[in-house]
């Protein structure tokens, strides 16, 4: 088998675009779920919304890119209002089923027919990524080129940069925030919100703010995913955007600053690479095609990941880097 191959895209996942776009979205969910206790099932509508948020504005209405940003962040707070409006008054499984619900019906419009020449329906929308590149200090070099093993063109290596300094800012301000006076109340929410208000705390302020902050964090994912591939596409934000970025709080530890982003990367390279060995054990006959064949390959990482996941969440439910107690959520 070709290990070097094998080895080479692994070692590119763990710090690519994917992994970064992913990290993002955890990071935003780890204050929803990790800090605050807030059963957030639709983060990946606040990644479609900043993903849409710059594709509609550049791509239809030829807007400039940076009103695309401003554009994607201030819906995504708009979007975090209308869902915590009706629903962070209420128990916590009733914020799960309307952000779950949400997250399809966003989703859903994106996919309208009659709403194609503004969202492009269901082939999605192109060539809104041009004025990101235009500002690339990399273009005309190798980009990254480390022994032939890890290898990012000047393209990938502009998004990269952009995209670990969006992770290193989020991480520092999730980080102060929950050093903060501010971040300690949260902390107490997640715990008893009860005990919290009968101390004259505004609970439902807080909930909201939370759910706001960790919103933009995910909408800034939904930034990355489109300007890497180019490209946004509705079924691409679908709900097993939100559960892979639950799998990733809880693998890397909920309620842990840098738990999101080493869970991405853990994610991300057992993924790429056991569907990088799977494909190269049966292209050299090493596996029976008649057990399984390549287009089986992805179905069966996801069965090999998950068989280990639920065997960490049997003997480590806290995760790589979590407090057990941090998962052990007051949900009245």
């Amino acid at each position: 088998m070709n290990w070097q191959s094998i080895f080479s895209v692994s070692l590119e996942a763990i710090i690519g675009s994917t992994t970064i776009a992913y990290a993002l979205a955890a990071i935003g969910l780890n204050v929803h779920f990790g800090y605050t206790g807030l059963l957030n099932f639709g983060q990946s509508a606040f990644v479609g919304v900043g993903a849409y948020g710059i594709a509609m504005t550049v791509s239809t209405f030829d807007l400039p890119l940076w009103l695309g940003v401003v554009i994607g962040i201030g819906a995504s707070m708009i979007l975090a209002l209308l869902l915590g409006i009706p629903t962070l008054r209420l128990r916590a499984d009733y914020l799960a089923i309307v952000t779950i619900a949400a997250a399809e019906i966003i989703r859903l419009i994106y996919r309208a027919t009659d709403l194609r020449k503004w969202t492009g329906a269901s082939d999605g929308l192109q060539g809104f990524s041009q004025d990101f590149y235009d500002l690339n200090p990399f273009k005309g070099t190798s980009g990254i080129n480390i022994g032939d093993i890890i290898t990012f063109t000047d393209r990938e290596t502009w998004i990269l940069v952009v995209g670990w300094a969006l992770i290193a800012l989020s991480c520092l301000f999730v980080w102060l925030l929950m050093k903060s006076p501010w971040g300690r109340v949260l902390k107490a929410i997640r715990e008893d919100e009860d005990a919290v208000r009968s101390l004259g705390k505004n609970v439902f302020s807080y909930k909201m703010q939370s759910l706001v902050i960790g919103g933009v964090i995910g909408c800034l994912g939904g930034f990355v995913f489109a300007l890497d591939r180019a490209a946004v596409q509705p079924d691409t934000y679908g709900t097993e955007f939100t559960f892979f970025a639950y799998t990733i709080v809880i693998l890397g530890g909920a309620a842990r600053v840098f738990g999101p982003v080493v869970g991405s990367a853990i994610f991300w390279v057992l993924l790429v690479f056991i569907d990088a060995f799977i494909s190269e054990a049966i292209n050299h006959k090493d596996v029976p095609s008649w057990l399984i064949s390549t287009t089986q390959a992805g179905s069966v990482r996801y069965i090999i990941v998950g068989l280990g996941l639920m065997l960490l969440l049997i003997f480590r439910p806290q995760g790589i880097f979590g407090d057990k107690r941090e998962v052990m959520l007051d949900v009245r």
